[in-house]
């Protein structure tokens, strides 16, 4: 396999590819998006605490086909009564059996227990899930440590009931995970402005956001040189997200939207450019 860094492009080059990407991006990043998105079922509820939860389990299972995805968080939901809040609420290891016979890929019935137990006991002791998250963002600062990683360790930690298998659906990129599903859920939660993100959190500025780096981004970034990485790691989402920051500093997750709509929804770049072959 070739592990030379692929071509990449100028800042001048960039710059003439941005009105394109744009074009393009305001094509994809449209209200009926929503419906074809996992990101639907934080539009279905008006309650902050019912939003953030039902958008951290469909991030956390956006895994696969998109229509599959919905299906499968349409099915955990309608278990929830579509009450996501007042389930983790009121959640104990008696209402397990509403679980029996959920599969989502790897996700089991076991794997929703801990991720609810982890939750139920962050509403206990904050307000709402963005104030866990802020925290760990500010204890990331005090400790120079990446803040994704924070997360990870304090929301496991947050029950005694979480199998070892449920810890891998929850990223952590000192381990080299792109964590491509929760910045994702962080870019419906805080990007502003948006037809489609939701911008209901202010912990985190829509400029530190990082692209959430998945198979189709991750291969039409290479073939346009946004990228010069070969392998899927966390170095190429930071590379990739500096590489945007260059046309949009304020911004830079915002071309999520466009690499996905080239890379799985048929949008066309000019032929010109193309930079390699992958």
């Amino acid at each position: 396999m070739n592990s030379s860094p692929l071509r990449t492009r100028s800042v001048k080059a960039l710059l003439q590819m941005k009105p394109y990407l744009d074009e393009i991006n305001d094509s994809v990043e449209k209200p009926d998006y929503i419906h074809k998105d996992p990101v639907q079922f934080m539009h279905a509820f008006t309650d902050k605490k019912d939003i953030e939860i039902a958008g951290f389990f469909a991030a956390t299972m956006a895994w696969g086909r998109r229509d599959i995805v919905i299906a499968k968080v349409d099915d955990l939901l309608k278990r929830m009564d579509y009450s996501p809040y007042e389930f983790v609420q009121n959640y104990s290891t008696s209402e397990f059996k509403v679980l029996n016979g959920f599969k989502h890929r790897t996700f089991k019935p076991i794997d929703i227990h801990g991720l609810t137990l982890c939750l139920q006991s962050i509403y206990k002791q904050y307000w709402d899930f963005e104030q866990f998250w802020k925290e760990c963002y500010n204890e990331g600062i005090n400790d120079e440590r990446p803040f994704i990683a924070i997360f990870h360790e304090k929301f496991l930690s947050q029950h005694h009931d979480v199998a070892n298998r449920t810890k891998k659906h929850v990223s952590n990129q000192e381990k080299g995970s792109t964590c491509k599903r929760l910045y994702m859920y962080l870019r419906w939660c805080c990007r502003k402005g948006s037809k489609v993100d939701l911008g209901i959190w202010d912990f985190l500025s829509p400029s530190e956001l990082l692209i959430p780096f998945d198979v189709h981004v991750a291969r039409q970034a290479r073939r346009y040189g946004l990228l010069s990485r070969r392998t899927d790691n966390w170095k190429s989402v930071v590379e990739l997200t500096n590489t945007m920051k260059i046309l949009n500093p304020s911004d830079p997750a915002r071309y999520d939207y466009a690499l996905f709509g080239i890379g799985a929804l048929d949008y066309q770049l000019p032929q010109r450019f193309l930079l390699n072959k992958v």
